[in-house]
């Protein structure tokens, strides 16, 4: 997110109103975080002007991987606050402007309280939008109706695996977990996510005509290996031949859980929440090693 740059330009005016010596534009830089580094970025700040030597710092700043958002938040909160009007330099030498000072913390401090304003409607926005994420669209009933279409060959093919996705996504939200949608990252395709018990979820959902096969597996493996602390739920409506799972455990780090469509069924027939289901799922990763047992009694399916 980039320090807005209307505000920028009021800092800067703050700044150069505020303070004449070069020395104490440096010092007012180093009070508010800038580093040692950032100071000799300016190289010779002698041989520039008090508003080159601001100029240099901000765009210093804004070109960091940060784009200095720390500092100028910092600086930001410095000049809203600002009391200190040295005598010398405004009244004696007459360098500085008290009234022109003033002026310039005043629009300074009106932009802030616009930019706050803006960040709460955000804020609110984002809260909506979670909330959308956890509350569910169709009742237990519906989704069930939709998953048996989907069984009778309602649709098939590319059309049949997205209205699988959904019902997943759904069904996590009748339990108010969080879900992210299908996204794209860097060429690889992730059927959504979900949030259970603190920890975010990778979905990999497959109707294939048969068990799920090595290839789509390892790919899916892959795919949660590359993230912080990945997990997977792999759903695959006819589930997974013993070969697939004897593989993804042999040596590896168990981070992926198996679903199939029994497992489904139970939770669309209100026998298990969905939670339940993930519930049994995990435990028996994490206590037994086991990625794929029946979802009631929690024994190993192969």
């Amino acid at each position: 997110m980039s320090f807005p740059s209307d505000i920028k330009l009021a800092m800067r005016q703050c700044i150069l109103n505020v303070l004449w010596p070069k020395d104490d534009i440096l010092s007012f830089f180093g009070s508010n975080s800038c580093t040692k580094a950032d100071i000799n970025a300016l190289g010779d700040y002698k041989a520039l002007s008090r508003s080159a030597i601001v100029d240099a710092m901000f765009t210093h700043l804004s070109q960091k991987p940060d784009e200095g958002l720390g500092q100028f938040r910092a600086m930001l909160q410095t000049l809203v606050t600002w009391t200190h009007f040295d005598e010398y330099y405004f009244d004696r030498l007459q360098k500085l402007d008290r009234v022109h000072a003033q002026n310039a913390i005043t629009h300074l401090k009106q932009l802030q309280e616009i930019r706050d304003h803006k960040l709460q409607e955000l804020r609110k926005e984002r809260e909506r939008r979670e909330s959308e994420n956890r509350t569910a669209k169709s009742t237990l009933p519906d989704l069930q109706k939709q998953f048996i279409s989907l069984l009778q060959g309602e649709q098939t093919g590319s059309k049949r695996g997205y209205a699988l996705e959904r019902i997943l996504h759904e069904l996590a939200r009748v339990s108010s977990l969080e879900v992210t949608e299908a996204f794209r990252e860097r060429g690889e395709q992730i059927d959504g996510a979900i949030k259970y018990d603190g920890e975010h979820y990778l979905i990999e959902a497959k109707w294939q005509e048969k068990a799920a096969a090595n290839e789509s597996v390892y790919q899916f493996a892959g795919k949660v290996e590359g993230k912080m602390y990945g997990r997977g739920l792999f759903i695959s409506i006819h589930g997974f031949s013993e070969q697939v799972v004897n593989s993804l455990i042999a040596g590896k780090a168990i981070k992926t859980v198996f679903i199939d469509g029994a497992d489904l069924i139970l939770v669309l027939e209100g026998l298990l929440t969905f939670t339940q289901m993930l519930d049994c799922k995990i435990k028996a990763a994490q206590t037994r090693g086991l990625i794929y047992v029946d979802a009631m009694s929690g024994r190993a399916k192969l």
